[in-house]
């Protein structure tokens, strides 16, 4: 382990821009990569909140995520989930990186949803509600502009200040921008094109009935098959699909819920993230919902990424200048 590299979030985001984990994760599922064979993550139960650890292996990699929630942290000024990656040799397991597994996190959290947006959004979608404000948040706003026309942004946030400072963020970026409470949302979302909910909400944000036929919902904070972001009304109005049947019908509450509740059966899925891309999924005249809990073959397909293009960044780094063309007498 001596010597290791270790990827930091600048080095990931230098090497690795949100479009390109966009393109990296869609050539991993048309090059045939099966999510539905990544094995299932151990979730632990620790005094102070929760260790997840996310295995997987494809192609000439293997690796390992190690992330812990401690809800606690943000009285104490500490990062609610922090990690890291660990990146092997798919042949010989030899360790060959490791990467900063929140920066991981980050960036292939808000592509995975961009590429499903890009298969289930309309391709004129401008207008976009963000539930929550911290880096998911603007993580999505910026993979989403990847891949739709985004140019309005209303964020909905328990804590004003937050949201009003991620609205500020994207008027920056030249986009129209404002903060809303989320009893002040209704309006937004009646207009919505696409609606992504990046929050640790355990109830349901907001009533189904105000997200129009034809919206497309993503919704990425909850992995507990007791906890949700979306009401059985929405869930059930949609097309829903999931990075992984398997995968979904273990820990999205989202679904498991309405499913506990006979709202729909495990047979309403649409299909996964595999079936999207490859156009087996055909949406109905509803709303079309991309559920993600977070799988480890995104980290590692993003991982392996980052670091061939460090390796080739570093070989070109040590390779000798040429030598100079002699002078030519004028």
């Amino acid at each position: 382990m001596t010597g290791l590299p270790y990827l930091d979030a600048a080095t990931m985001e230098r090497l690795v821009p949100m479009g390109s984990a966009v393109r990296i994760l869609e050539d991993a599922l048309r090059a045939g990569l099966d999510p539905e064979a990544t094995p299932q993550r151990p979730i632990v139960d620790l005094p102070a909140g929760q260790l997840l650890l996310m295995p997987a292996a494809a192609g000439r990699y293997a690796g390992v995520k190690a992330v812990t929630i401690a809800p606690g942290n943000p009285d104490r000024e500490l990062p609610r989930i922090q990690g890291t990656y660990l990146l092997f040799d798919g042949d010989t397991l030899t360790p060959l990186a490791a990467l900063d597994g929140i920066a991981l996190t980050s960036l292939r959290t808000p592509a995975v949803s961009a590429l499903a947006v890009s298969h289930l959004a309309d391709g004129d979608a401008r207008r976009l509600v963000v539930f929550g404000s911290g880096p998911q948040a603007w993580g999505h706003v910026l993979a989403l502009r990847e891949v739709r026309p985004i140019e309005d942004v209303t964020v909905v946030g328990r804590d004003q200040g937050r949201a009003e400072a991620l609205a500020g963020r994207c008027r920056a970026l030249g986009l129209t921008a404002r903060a809303l409470p989320q009893a002040g949302s209704a309006e937004a979302l009646a207009g919505a094109d696409v609606i992504v909910c990046c929050t640790t909400a355990r109830e349901p944000l907001f009533p189904g009935k105000l997200a129009r036929d034809g919206v497309t919902v993503v919704a990425v904070g909850s992995h507990e098959p007791g906890a949700r972001e979306l009401d059985g009304d929405l869930v059930a109005r949609a097309t829903v699909v999931v990075e992984a049947r398997a995968a979904a019908l273990e820990e999205a509450g989202d679904l498991l819920i309405p499913i506990r509740e006979g709202t729909i059966t495990a047979g309403h899925l649409a299909g996964n993230l595999a079936d999207l891309v490859a156009g087996r999924v055909v949406a109905g005249t509803g709303p079309r919902v991309f559920k993600s809990t977070g799988m480890a073959w995104e980290d590692l397909v993003v991982a392996a990424a980052a670091y061939e293009a460090w390796r080739s960044h570093e070989k070109s780094a040590k390779r000798p200048a040429a030598a100079a063309s002699p002078e030519v007498p004028q």
